[in-house]
């Protein structure tokens, strides 16, 4: 801000030569002007105005004597006490405050403005030579002078690095507290600059001037100011003005001017009727904004550990994936199955298109090793896997992030009426590359991957039509030459191997199996278990294979055969009851993904109809 510095009346002794002068007003004062320093016509000294980057000193004309001698003899006693008001004039921070000052020459020649105070210039700052003494009323922190705040007394000695500060504030005579004052509000305050020659102690004292002066001082320092009086100085502001030996003359304030007024003299009905409302909005804008702003927080809020702090690279942002799908809105959806919703979206920044698998996971049991193979499964690359990109976790679910296949799940081309249905070549394309991915997961990837849930439902087609193995969400790993451990039975229906049921153990040949079912299903269009119709309840695998020569081929083979690298097996079709390839109640099967029936118990049938039937 740009202050008027207003000095409204001074009162200074000097001891030796009985020199004191009191100025209840400026009306004919004798002082030295210079800078912008002027008497108003009502009797101020006006130190600074509105105006930028300027200074204003005011000494007595003449010197006053501190000492018998040149020698650095003791010094006088003396004081000093004037009335001051610092006004604010403008809304924009820019002044910086005023001083009482004693120099060994008035007008303080080269001084520099700002938070230079007028007392001194960069070149001579903090010299011993300069033989200068000033109490500061600073409005404006200047960390270059290591100020203690924006509204402070300080005494300075040959330079602005103050020696002893204190906030603006007074001590109450009532109960002795101490409290605050705002050197910038405008308001007439007096201040009492003493020194104590014989105990060598300076007091700075600071009140209202509707209070008597406190019997504590604002600051109290001892500090022998021998070295920096000479013994004539001459006193003033800092523009200021000077002091005295002894003690300083009551001012009588019942004669001092009045502060002129600020603005019109009467207020607008806009600024009575509309500060408050306008006041009561921004408050209330405030409030919605901190509203807006926490809601939105916990609306994007995620669920990161310390653990998840190394999977960096493959964990999104929830924010970036609600605004891919567009808020996970129903037109984005693009299936939804026995493990969540999964919508279409595209990356904001990469312009990616991805798909968002949401699944709930309200227990945190398992979390950090199931989210360890997630990111594993990442790390695969195969041209006939769809590439897990990465995840997210959100309060009671986790996030899976794919690439996006074009023409969606395979099973749509085999079901529900599609519009095109794909020819024995196509089909045969799609099986050759889903054998091609499950061997590489089996035995040409780091680690061996299980995927524990092979069906049509998860064989994506990207624009060629070629097949991608995809959700890995029951996906276990563990290393070559390693015994899987048994665990909970996982999957679909219709596509569990036997074995499984019985040990709980998912393996490589577990996979095969449900391949084998996939397969039979790619090649019939009919489904593992049939759900409706004159087959319902009929199990696929059983009806066609259900009787081998030989124990189940491995991936290796089954490349092999689609390949024509070797001659497929004989088949052996010895009908029999299906009693030994139904799934018995097993303990720990309620996470099945119970997309189809379960009960099989009495089912026929129909071999004349062994491959037909189907798209």
């Amino acid at each position: 801000m740009f202050f008027k510095l207003l000095i409204l009346a001074l009162a200074n002794l000097a001891a030796a030569e009985d020199v004191n002068f009191t100025y209840n007003g400026f009306r004919s004062a004798n002082l030295s002007l210079d800078g912008n320093a002027q008497f108003t016509p009502n009797g101020l000294l006006m130190m600074t105005n509105d105006t930028e980057d300027q200074k204003g000193h005011a000494f007595y004309p003449n010197p006053v004597t501190f000492k018998n001698s040149y020698s650095n003899s003791n010094v006088f006693s003396f004081s000093t006490t004037f009335v001051f008001a610092i006004r604010s004039v403008s809304a924009t921070p820019g002044g910086h405050g005023m001083a009482f000052v004693i120099a060994p020459q008035r007008g303080l020649p080269g001084a520099l403005n700002g938070p230079f105070l007028g007392l001194f210039k960069l070149a001579n700052n903090g010299n011993t030579t300069n033989h200068v003494f000033a109490v500061e009323l600073d409005t404006v922190q200047s960390t270059a002078f290591n100020d203690i705040d924006n509204n402070h007394v300080g005494i300075d000695i040959n330079g602005l690095n103050s020696t002893d500060s204190a906030s603006a504030a007074y001590y109450a005579k009532k109960n002795g507290g101490l409290r605050n004052l705002t050197l910038i509000s405008g308001k007439p305050m007096q201040l009492w600059v003493e020194y104590d020659g014989t105990h060598k102690q300076i007091n700075v004292t600071l009140a209202p001037i509707n209070v008597d002066k406190p019997q504590a001082p604002l600051i109290s320092l001892n500090h022998d100011l021998a070295p920096i009086l000479n013994k004539t100085m001459y006193v003033g502001f800092s523009s200021s003005t000077g002091s005295m030996n002894g003690q300083a003359q009551e001012l009588v304030l019942s004669q001092l001017p009045k502060l002129p007024r600020v603005g019109g003299k009467k207020m607008s009905k806009l600024l009575i009727i509309g500060v408050p409302v306008i006041s009561v909005s921004l408050v209330f804008l405030a409030i919605s904004g901190v509203i807006y702003a926490i809601r939105r927080k916990r609306k994007f809020a995620e669920l990161l550990e310390d653990w998840e702090l190394e999977y960096g690279p493959q964990r999104f942002k929830y924010k970036e994936l609600y605004i891919a799908t567009k808020g996970f809105r129903e037109k984005e959806l693009l299936g939804r199955g026995g493990f969540g919703k999964v919508y279409k979206g595209i990356l904001p920044t990469s312009k990616t298109e991805i798909a968002v698998k949401r699944i709930s996971h309200e227990s945190r049991q398992g979390m950090k090793e199931f989210v360890a193979e997630i990111v594993s499964v990442g790390r695969l690359r195969h041209r006939n896997l769809v590439p897990l990109l990465g995840y997210c976790r959100r309060k009671g679910e986790l996030l899976l992030v794919y690439d996006y296949m074009r023409n969606g799940s395979l099973d749509k081309y085999l079901y529900n009426q599609p519009t095109v249905t794909l020819n024995w070549s196509q089909r045969f394309k799609v099986i050759r590359g889903v054998a091609s991915g499950l061997f590489y997961l089996h035995e040409e990837w780091e680690q061996v991957v299980v995927h524990r849930d092979v069906k049509a439902s998860n064989v994506l087609l990207d624009g060629e039509l070629n097949g991608r193995l995809g959700d890995f969400g029951l996906a276990r790993l563990y290393d070559h030459g390693t015994d899987p451990q048994t665990t909970h039975i996982v999957g679909t229906v219709g596509y569990l191997a036997p074995e499984q049921a019985r040990s709980g153990k998912a393996t490589t040949s577990t996979d095969v199996f449900s391949f084998g079912a996939f397969l039979l299903e790619v090649a019939c269009g009919r489904r593992p278990i049939e759900r409706q119709g004159p087959l319902q309840g009929v199990i696929l695998v059983d009806w066609v294979f259900s009787c081998w020569k030989k124990a189940r081929p491995s991936m290796r083979q089954v490349v092999q055969y689609l390949e024509g690298d070797i001659a497929f097996p004989e088949l052996s079709f010895l009908w029999h009851s299906s009693i030994g390839l139904t799934f018995a109640p097993h303990e720990g099967s309620d996470d099945f993904a119970k997309s189809y029936p379960s009960s099989f118990t009495g089912l026929s049938y129909v071999e004349s109809t062994l491959l037909s039937g189907g798209r």
